[in-house]
């Protein structure tokens, strides 16, 4: 949302970002490309830590590092780590100093015009200047929904629903020895005991660590299982830590059937851009954002008239689909295939030993680009990916007997009910984080 209306300010288009909770902490593992650091413009003091090591911990416990050092990236490469309160309130700051008009408050409906056209009324709770939820209205002619996988405003466009996965996760304060251990190493685990199709982390921050585990909705039951699970598995680094936050989020599994509707368009998770196998959706929210204001300025003729939803839908969905389709086609495969059992995790931690493979993801992170493969490169991963699902086979744990763990409190105590109950929700509407989720990204209303 941020992204957006620094794009449509800059251009003289009046606008409006809403923001309901300017302190949001939003429960994210905070892991940006090195690109988005470069095209975004974005400050060093807002990065917490710069990982050049990746360890990937099998199943059966076996690590791969992947150094980028060996690999030959410079030493001003790297994954960049940030906190969410501090990345989202630079790039709003941002926005509002090139003239958006940041608003304090949280919008609760949006009326529309016949066949949900525009102009639309903005019925919102203001909490800025001293205001306590004071109902309050605004009447704009487009809007850009960056308001997260539970978005207010997919739901007045009819965007349609989509499946999601949960992710849960705690913030570790660790002594300082075992913080220097995390000083530019991030840690990835899979395996049944930390989820039965996802993975789960340990990503280091300013002064604590992100540790959690993301699966399929209809598996969060086991959530709290398996957050044992990957602290248990983290144990040695772990268990003089303290528990400072607990968090929630539905994470969207894939787009929305609509996200241009009228003059209303949907950027970031509420349009469901969040990739299959790694979870990243912080650079993809950026730049759906970016992407959505920018056709919108053109379209527009920068303000000076109101863009239809076919217009829309050439300048920024099929740019989009086009530009990133088969990125989310590609790694919906690997996770089908990678994230199937023990086995199959096996095997794609012992690929990621594998120098070529190693280049080929980092580059596609780092700068989100693909680069081609020489057809022995092919032949070579394709003949150790059936090797590796053979030998998984073997190497795989048969059973799990994750075993409880105290970092900071009490195991049975570890989850704060309150902050990361995910309520399930019938099909067709949007899940939520009860009560009031920390997870809405903001949205860009402007009037053209």
């Amino acid at each position: 949302g941020s992204c957006a209306a620094e794009v449509l300010a800059k251009a003289g288009i009046k606008t409006w970002l809403f923001e309901r909770k300017l302190d949001n902490a939003k429960p994210c593992g905070g892991a940006i490309p090195l690109c988005m650091v470069e095209e975004f413009d974005l400050p060093g003091h807002i990065i917490d830590r710069k990982v050049r090591n990746m360890r990937m911990i099998s199943p059966s416990n076996k690590e791969v590092d992947i150094r980028l050092d060996p690999l030959g990236y410079r030493q001003d490469e790297f994954i960049g780590m940030c906190r969410r309160e501090v990345f989202d309130a630079f790039l709003r700051n941002r926005a509002a100093e090139y003239g958006a008009t940041l608003v304090n408050g949280l919008v609760q409906s949006i009326a529309t015009g016949p066949q949900r056209k525009g102009p639309y009324t903005i019925h919102y709770a203001a909490h800025g200047a001293g205001l306590k939820g004071d109902c309050q209205t605004l009447e704009v002619d487009y809007i850009i929904g960056a308001d997260g996988a539970n978005s207010r405003v997919a739901k007045a466009m009819d965007a349609g629903s989509y499946k999601v996965a949960i992710a849960f996760q705690e913030r570790i304060r660790l002594p300082r020895q075992e913080m220097s251990y995390y000083e530019d190493l991030a840690e990835m685990y899979v395996g049944t005991d930390v989820s039965p199709d996802f993975y789960a982390w340990v990503f280091p921050k300013y002064d604590h660590v992100a540790v959690g585990t993301g699966t399929m909705q209809n598996n969060q039951s086991l959530i709290k299982s398996l957050q044992r699970g990957i602290r248990q598995r983290a144990n040695k680094r772990l268990f003089r830590g303290e528990v400072i936050k607990v968090e929630a989020h539905p994470i969207p599994e894939h787009p929305r059937p609509r996200r241009v509707v009228q003059q209303m368009s949907l950027v970031g998770d509420a349009a469901g851009y969040v990739t299959k196998s790694s979870g990243e959706g912080i650079y993809f929210a950026a730049k759906s954002g970016r992407m959505c204001a920018e056709a919108l300025v053109q379209v527009s003729q920068q303000g000076r008239r109101i863009p239809t939803a076919g217009e829309m839908k050439r300048a920024y969905l099929r740019q989009w689909d086009r530009r990133y389709g088969a990125t989310y086609k590609v790694l919906d495969i690997l996770q089908r295939v990678f994230y199937a059992s023990d086995a199959t995790r096996e095997a794609f931690v012992e690929m990621c030993d594998d120098k070529d493979v190693q280049r080929l993801t980092f580059d596609s992170y780092l700068y989100k680009r693909v680069v081609p493969m020489s057809p022995w490169q092919q032949v070579k991963i394709t003949a150790m990916t059936v090797a590796s699902l053979l030998r998984g086979q073997a190497i795989a744990p048969k059973i799990y007997q994750p075993v409880d763990t105290a970092v900071g409190r009490p195991q049975e105590d570890f989850v704060n009910p309150g902050a990361v109950q995910v309520e399930m929700t019938p099909r067709g509407r949007s899940p939520a984080v009860d009560p009031q989720p920390d997870n809405r990204e903001k949205s860009a209303m402007t009037r053209a």
